[in-house]
Formats: C-alpha cells, structure tokens, sequence
C-alpha cells in the first residue's frame, strides 16, 4: 500500500462555511468538473448540466449549503478568495435567472430545482459523500464524472486512489504515531521540527512559514469577526448568536480598536477560572457561529470542528503568552501531523465515523498541539492527542435540520476544553505508565465508526435530530 503523504496545507484549508465535507468538498468537486471539461476542450460545446447527489450530501446538502457550493464551483469561483457576503445571493441569482456561467464563460440553462437533484434514498458504495456530474454537449454527447468528498475538504474522483494525485517521497515518512515517535528518538527532532523537514519537501521553508502564518490570519480574523457580530444565524433554526454578548460581557467595558488590543484587553481581565473558561468558549462559539453563516474559515481539520483548534491557539496566545510567530508555527505544525494521522487511520469524515471524526480528531489535534508549545516531551504530546479521542469515542452527528448549528457550535467549545484538559493531564503524568496509546485509540475510533449505525453518521435521520422537530426555512 502506498504511503499517503499528506502537508499541513491538506490539513488546513481556507475556505467557506459551514461544512468542509458537504461545502468546500462539493465545490471543489465542482471545480475540477469544469476543469475536466476545460481540458477535454468540451467547455465550451457544453449546452447543459444535471448534478446529482447522493447519501449524507443529499441528506443533509440543504442545511449545509451543498447546493450553493456547486453552483459557486460551477461558476469558477474559489472558496479561498470568494466574497462570503455574496454567498446566498448568488443562490437567488441562478434562481431567478435560471441562467449559469460555467467556468465564467460559458452560459447555460440552469434551474436549481430541476438540474441539482437530492436523491435521498440513495447512497454510492465507495463513500456516503457522493456527487455526479452530467454534461450533454452540443454535439448529442454526455460526459458524466463522479465525485466523493471524504472529509475536511479532500475530494477524490471516482476511479482514482483515496490518497489523492499527488505521491511526494517525504524525508520522514509517517502514517502512525509511533511512526512518527521512532523519528523523533532516531532525528532528536521534536514533533513540529519533524513536521517542518517533511513540509521541506513540497517547498522552500521560508513559503511554509508563510503559509502556515495566513492560515493563523484566517483564524484570528475569524475569531475576532465572530466576536463582535450579532444576529440570527440562517437556516430556519432562530439561532442567536452569542459569542459577541458573551466578549461584550467578559470585555467589562475596557476599550480596544484592533486584534492587538483586543488580545491586551482580554489578558487585562485577570486570569481566574471560571473567566478563562468563558473565553475559550467565546473562541470556540465565534468561530462556529461564523461558519454557520458561510463565513470564512479553515478546516481544522473540518468546518464543523473548525473553532477547536483556533480556540485553544487563541487561549494560548492569551493566556499562556504564545503571542509570538514561533509559537503559533509550532503550534499548527504540530496539530497537523496529529490530524494526517488520524485520516491515515480512521476518518476524518462525520459521514464515515460520527462526530467523534470531527470534534474528537480536532480536540486531539489541539491537545498536541498545546502539549508541545508548552514544553511537553514528544511522548506527552501524543499522550495529550490519546485523552482527548479516548473522551470523545462514540460521538455521534446528529445536526438538527442538517444544519451545522445544534449541536454543533456549542460541540467545538466542549472539544477546545477537552483538549486543555487532556493536554495538563499529560503534562502532569508519565507516558511510561499509560495503558492506551495513540495508535490503539485511532484503531479503536475506526471500529467504532464501523459499527455506528447510519443514522448518526450525518444525516440527520437520528440523535438530536429527530428529537427536536423544527419547521425550518429553506436556507
């Protein structure tokens, strides 16, 4: 079997909300549609589309903008530089005009009801994400393509290995935890210097740097975005947004114009308890309740867990005084390998293994991730990453009306504090004396997603999502 070699940037996605797999997935899925078309040189013959889409996409594609992502993907726009606040007005565009610019060139008749169809009984075998495109050209001929988003973004084409296009020989080949530990004892590397080499064979340290600092200027503008923005959040559910309340609260009246300040203002309130707690849960809450409303975010690893990991960043930079490029390139780096490994071995997938996929990957990635920025051996770290899956095993999705809303905002400020909780717990013990590993516990998350049944695994058809009966609005 291959080895997959997968960079922080494959971890790390900026994109839109609110879901990386039914979102950012089907869009990019989208695109690279249209990029087939380019390449065969049928773009342009291309008189008709019909998109069909199947499992959890077509379950719950409503609630998480599926619909929207592919019209957007169709249309050649880019989820990275899209403008956000054009998002659901391009929906009532392609409604009214029942017009499409393919690729941005090529016009269409195109009517959402009729050409974009939810086939809700349906499911592929490969992967419960499933989306086909269907192009008939002037010619009289058609041109079909399928589709699987298989979490956090990754989308794979039908006929092509789950691993991706792309193979790079990495200098430190990892696909286990004690993959990566045996480098770490045979280099003397700490886990994110280890990392780093890796990213050294796609590109030139200096662009990793870089990249790896705007994926953290995504994430603090998001945090600070969702901190100051009040209101419903859409979908029909009367969501009301709480993050900025609770900063307005917690703020006391200090004054502050920027980020920088804001950060000053926050560590200016003390450094009790039960104020800390309220912050990370004001992170975590900020990022989500973003995401909700199509904002932009990263996947860390997913949008549904997306403000885990900028929650405990934020906290660190707060609270623990990583207000400093280092500790923040250390501290994503790390994350990411932790991530990369729980995909190599389980799912990072809500559709293929619950919640426990999102909000658990992502509170062990935090975990790590905080263990080692705060001094921890390498052993501690993936002790730290070990807690927190352990705690989240069996997390089923469950999102009322497939919207990325209950539970799932308030799930990611459950994850943040997992992670802290389990990062102090390792910090504060012996490796030599744990019992579970990291590479049991991702194993023992992969047979539980086995075992899960279906309707906890995104679709809304269980759990919360059939206990709450709501009439929603379309979104």
């Amino acid at each position: 079997m291959p080895h997959e070699s997968i960079s922080v940037f494959d971890m790390f996605k900026i994109g839109v909300g609110p879901s990386s797999s039914h979102t950012l997935g089907p869009w990019r899925a989208a695109q690279r549609f249209i990029g087939s078309l380019r390449e065969k040189g049928r773009l342009e013959g291309t008189v008709s589309v019909q998109i069909l889409l199947y499992g959890s996409l077509a379950k719950t594609g409503k609630g998480h903008g599926t619909d929207i992502a592919i019209i957007l993907g169709l249309k050649g726009e880019d989820p990275v530089t899209f403008a956000v606040d054009r998002v659901l007005p391009v929906l009532e565009e392609t409604r009214d005009k029942k017009k499409l610019l393919l690729g941005g060139s090529q016009e269409i008749d195109f009517d959402p009801a009729g050409d974009l169809l939810f086939l809700y009984t349906e499911t592929l075998p490969f992967h419960p994400n499933a989306v086909s495109f269907l192009a008939r050209l002037d010619t009289g001929e058609q041109i079909a393509e399928t589709y699987y988003s298989i979490g956090g973004g990754f989308v794979v084409r039908e006929g092509e290995p789950a691993e991706g296009q792309h193979v790079i020989q990495l200098p430190f080949p990892i696909d286990t935890s004690a993959d990566l530990l045996h480098w770490c004892r045979k280099t003397g590397l700490s886990i994110h210097e280890v990392v780093m080499e890796n990213e050294n064979a796609w590109r030139p340290e200096k662009e990793t740097r870089v990249g790896v600092l705007n994926i953290w200027r995504v994430m603090k503008e998001c945090i600070y975005r969702g901190c100051h923005a009040g209101g419903m959040l859409p979908g029909g559910l009367q969501v009301k947004r709480r993050a900025a309340d609770l900063n307005r609260t917690l703020m006391n009246g200090r004054v502050y114009s920027d980020y920088t300040g804001w950060v000053g203002a926050i560590r200016a309130g003390g450094h009790d308890f039960r104020y800390i707690l309220d912050w990370v849960s004001c992170f975590a809450l900020a990022v989500n309740e973003e995401n909700a409303s199509f904002g932009r975010v990263v996947t860390a690893p997913t949008n549904g867990a997306a403000g885990v990991i900028p929650a405990v960043l934020q906290y660190y930079i707060a609270f623990c005084d990583g207000f400093d490029e280092e500790a923040i390139l250390r501290f994503l780096l790390t994350a990411s390998e932790i991530g990369s490994i729980f995909k190599k071995g389980a799912t990072i997938s809500a559709a293929m293994g619950g919640c426990q996929a999102e909000i658990g990957v992502s509170s062990a990635m935090a975990a790590a991730a905080l263990t080692e920025s705060t001094g921890g051996t390498q052993r501690q770290v993936l002790m730290a990453a070990e807690i927190a899956m352990e705690h989240h095993l069996g997390l089923t999705c469950d999102p009322i009306g497939g919207l990325v809303q209950i539970p799932c905002i308030e799930r990611n400020t459950m994850g943040a504090i997992k992670a802290i909780t389990a990062s102090q717990l390792a910090l504060q013990s012996t490796p030599d004396f744990a019992k579970v590993s990291l590479d049991a516990v991702i194993r023992t998350m992969w047979n539980t997603a086995q075992d899960m049944n279906s309707k906890y695994k995104e679709t809304s058809d269980g759990g919360l999502a059939v206990q709450i009966p709501l009439g929603l609005s379309e979104c």
